[in-house]
C-alpha cells in the first residue's frame, strides 16, 4: 500500500487499486507550494469536516477527476451544491462498503464549519477497512476515550493522527491515541503548517519510540511504502 503526503492532513493512499485522497487543503499551504493539484488522481476523496484547511482543494479536485466525495451529510451536501455529482453522504457510527473496502465514520472531537460560515455537521474520522490493511484516519481532534472502540471494529495496521496540539491532539496525546487503537505505527499529520502547531521532529519520534512505537513524519511530496 502506498501512501502519499501533500502537507498538512493532506494524504493519499491507494487500495486495491484506487485511489483515495483525504482532507485536500494544498493550494492554500505555502509548505506545499510545489505541489500540484493538477497532477493529483482520486477515485475517493475523504473529508473529514468541513473547515478550509481540510476541504479547499476538494471542489477542483472532484471536478477534475470524478471522484467521490465522502463526508458528513452537510458536507457532502454542500459540495453536491456546487455541482459535485458523485457523492456519499454520511454521518459518525456508520459504514458503507465502496468497491475498495468499507469506511466506517467515528467519532472526532472538533468543530466543523464550512468555509462559507455554514455548519458542517459533525467531525469524524475514519476507518478503512480493506484486504491489504486496515486504517484509521482519526481527522481533527481531541484525544477521546471513544478511540478505545477502534479496535472493536477492526485491526488497525496503521493509525493517521494529528499531532501539532493547539487545535487538536499534540505528540503526548497521539502516543495515548495509538495505545488505545492498539497500532505500532502512526503517521503524523496536522503539524508545522501554521505558527500554532509547529513541533520538535526529533522530540515526537523519540516520544513515540520511548513508548515503542513508530512516527512517521513524511516529506511534503513524498510517497511511501506502508
Amino acid at each position: 500500500m502506498t501512501f502519499s503526503f501533500y502537507g498538512h492532513a493532506c494524504f493519499a493512499v491507494e487500495v486495491n487499486g484506487k485511489k483515495l485522497l483525504f482532507d485536500p487543503f494544498i493550494t492554500g499551504n505555502e509548505l506545499a507550494s510545489a505541489i500540484d493539484i493538477s497532477s493529483i488522481e482520486a477515485d475517493y476523496i475523504l473529508l473529514s469536516h468541513g473547515h478550509m484547511d481540510h476541504v479547499a482543494d476538494a471542489e477542483a479536485i472532484a471536478k477534475r477527476t470524478g471522484a467521490t466525495i465522502i463526508a458528513s451529510y452537510e458536507v457532502a451536501t454542500w459540495f453536491a451544491g456546487k455541482g459535485i455529482e458523485k457523492y456519499q453522504p454520511m454521518n459518525t457510527g456508520g459504514k458503507w462498503t465502496f468497491d475498495f473496502g468499507t469506511v466506517k465514520c467515528v467519532n472526532a472531537i472538533h468543530s466543523s464549519t464550512l468555509p462559507d460560515g455554514s455548519g458542517g455537521g459533525n467531525p469524524m474520522g475514519f476507518i478503512i477497512i480493506n484486504d491489504e490493511q486496515n486504517f484509521y484516519y482519526a481527522g481533527d481532534t481531541a484525544l477521546t476515550l471513544d478511540m478505545q472502540l477502534i479496535p472493536m471494529f477492526a485491526e488497525i495496521e496503521f493509525a493517521v493522527l494529528p499531532i501539532g496540539d493547539n487545535f487538536t491532539m499534540g505528540m503526548e496525546d497521539a502516543v495515548q491515541a495509538a495505545k488505545m487503537v492498539q497500532t505500532k505505527r502512526v503517521i503524523g499529520v496536522h503539524y508545522d503548517t501554521f505558527g500554532f502547531i509547529k513541533i520538535d521532529h526529533q522530540k515526537a519520534i523519540d516520544l513515540f519510540k520511548k513508548n515503542e512505537l513508530e512516527l512517521i513524519l513524511p516529506a511534503i511530496g513524498e510517497t511511501i511504502e506502508i
